[in-house]
C-alpha cells in the first residue's frame, strides 16, 4: 500500500496509474473561484485535488469523477475515509455522462500525450495519453455546465494549452488568466494552468517557479502548499 500523507488527509494511491505530484498538487493549490460553492474535478485519479479542493473551499461540494475503474475505486476509498468525506462524491465513468449541473470550478489535470504512442499498461494509458477530441469534448462540457461567473482551469504542457486555448471562442469561452510554471526561473515554461470561462475579462500572466537551486523549493512554492505538504 502506497500512501502519500498531507496535513489534513491521507492519499492512498494503490491501483493508480498517475501517483501523487507537482502537477497535481500544484493545481489544487492554485485554484481559483473564493466563492465556488458546486466544484468538479474531471479524472479524479487518486482524489487528491478533490481532497484539497475540499480543504481549500470549505463552503463547497465537490464532485469528482474517473473513468478507470481502480483509480476510482481507489479515490473513493479516500474520499470515505476524509474529514471532509460529507462534501465529496465520486462518479465512474466518462465525464460526458455527468447529469448536466451548473458548476463554480471545473478544474482537470487531463492526459496530454496527445495522439502518442500509447503506453503498455492500459490503466497508464488512460491515464497519460489521450487524443484532440478529447478537449473538444472537455471544452463543450465546461461550456454546458458552468454557472454564469464559473470558470474551468486545467494544467497543461504549453502547447497543449495552446491547443485549448484556440478552441475557447467557438464555445462561446475566454481565456481569462494564464499561469506559467517553471521548474528554475530561468527556464522556459514547462506547464501552464490556463484558466477560462464565460466572461471576457483581461488577461494578466503570472508566473510560478518551483526550484530555487537543485531540490530547494522557492518562497513561492513553499508559501503555495505549505497548508498542504507536511514537508513545509
Amino acid at each position: 500500500m502506497s500512501i502519500f500523507k498531507f496535513k489534513q488527509f491521507d492519499v492512498d494511491q494503490t491501483g493508480c496509474a498517475m501517483k501523487v505530484n507537482t502537477d497535481g498538487v500544484l493545481l489544487g493549490a492554485l485554484a481559483n473561484g473564493t466563492t465556488a460553492r458546486r466544484i468538479l474535478d474531471i479524472g479524479a485519479g487518486t482524489g487528491v485535488v478533490a481532497l484539497m479542493l475540499a480543504q481549500l473551499f470549505t463552503q463547497a461540494y465537490v464532485d469528482s469523477v474517473e473513468i478507470d475503474d481502480n483509480a476510482a475505486d481507489t479515490a473513493a476509498n479516500n474520499f470515505a475515509n476524509s474529514k471532509f468525506a460529507e462534501r465529496l462524491q465520486l462518479f465512474k465513468g466518462d465525464f460526458a455522462n455527468l447529469e448536466r449541473k451548473e458548476y463554480d470550478l471545473i478544474v482537470s489535470n487531463p492526459p496530454f500525450f496527445i495522439d502518442s504512442l500509447t503506453s503498455a499498461k492500459q490503466n497508464k494509458t488512460l491515464a497519460r495519453h489521450t487524443d484532440s477530441s478529447f478537449f473538444d469534448r472537455l471544452v463543450r462540457f465546461a461550456a454546458e455546465n458552468l454557472s454564469a461567473n464559473g470558470i474551468c482551469q486545467l494544467i497543461l504542457p504549453v502547447a497543449t494549452a495552446d491547443l485549448v486555448k484556440g478552441i475557447l471562442v467557438a464555445n462561446s469561452l475566454h481565456l481569462q488568466d494564464v499561469i506559467n510554471i517553471r521548474s528554475f526561473a530561468a527556464d522556459v515554461p514547462h506547464r501552464e494552468i490556463i484558466t477560462f470561462g464565460k466572461a471576457d475579462e483581461t488577461i494578466d500572466p503570472t508566473d510560478v517557479v518551483i526550484y530555487e537551486a537543485p531540490k530547494v523549493y522557492t518562497t513561492q512554492y513553499t508559501f503555495l502548499l505549505k497548508d498542504f505538504l507536511t514537508i513545509f
